[in-house]
This record gives C-alpha cells, sequence and structure tokens, in this order.
C-alpha cells in the first residue's frame, strides 16, 4: 500500500522560506515521477512541480524561481523548498506519484494528510 507523510508546514511571514518533506512507503520510489501538489481553501487541488527519474523537472508558472524540488531515492523522500513565500501560497501541500497517461500527467491520487502552509502577516 503506497503511503506519504508529508512534513515541515507552518506559519510564516511573506517573503519567508519552508522547506516540506514527504516520506513514502509501500512503493519502489526510484522507479516513479513525484510531484508536490496544494490545495487552498475553496480552491481545485493544483500541481505545484514535479521530478521525473532522471530528475527532469517541471514547475507550474506561480512558483517558477521561487520553489525546488529534489528527491533523495535512497531515502525515499521528495523534498519542496519554498522560498519568496507569498500570500498566495497558503495551501496543504500534498506529494503524490505523478503518471505520463495517454492524456497527460495525471495524480495516482494516493493523498497523504498534506501539510500545511500559511503565509501571513
Amino acid at each position: 500500500q503506497v503511503q506519504f507523510v508529508e512534513s515541515g508546514g507552518g506559519l510564516v511571514q511573506p517573503g519567508g522560506s519552508l522547506r516540506l518533506s514527504c516520506i513514502a512507503s509501500g512503493m519502489i520510489f526510484e522507479i516513479y515521477a513525484m510531484a508536490w501538489y496544494r490545495q487552498a481553501p475553496g480552491k481545485q487541488r493544483e500541481l505545484v512541480a514535479r521530478i521525473t527519474t532522471g530528475e527532469t523537472t517541471y514547475y507550474a508558472d506561480f512558483v517558477k524561481g521561487r520553489f525546488t524540488i529534489a528527491r533523495d531515492n535512497a531515502k525515499k523522500t521528495l523534498y519542496l523548498q519554498m522560498n519568496s513565500l507569498e500570500l498566495e501560497d497558503t495551501a496543504v501541500y500534498y506529494c503524490d506519484v505523478d503518471r505520463l497517461l495517454a492524456t497527460g500527467w495525471s495524480p495516482l491520487g494516493s493523498w497523504g494528510q498534506g501539510t500545511q502552509v500559511t503565509v501571513s502577516s
């Protein structure tokens, strides 16, 4: 059974930084593309960043230049370094496997509890 445990969220002022971690279990971590998603109150879950098995990265336009995704296959851990945080980054952040289907990229849907990021002055 695939499970993800996200951590590292918290309350931070605008312009601050946080580093999120996601520990995976029940899967061969290194053979899957992984992604961070987020869901703000009243909004749909959206892709933040993706990293493939070859460590090619993709970022949503709203985080380009501010966030960095990374992975440590030996530790089965996915990271998201978030800098220059903005009020609009407030959301619950989740990690998941990202699959390339015929219709495009799609999350596996094995959502963990997520980690809350709140950006507020």
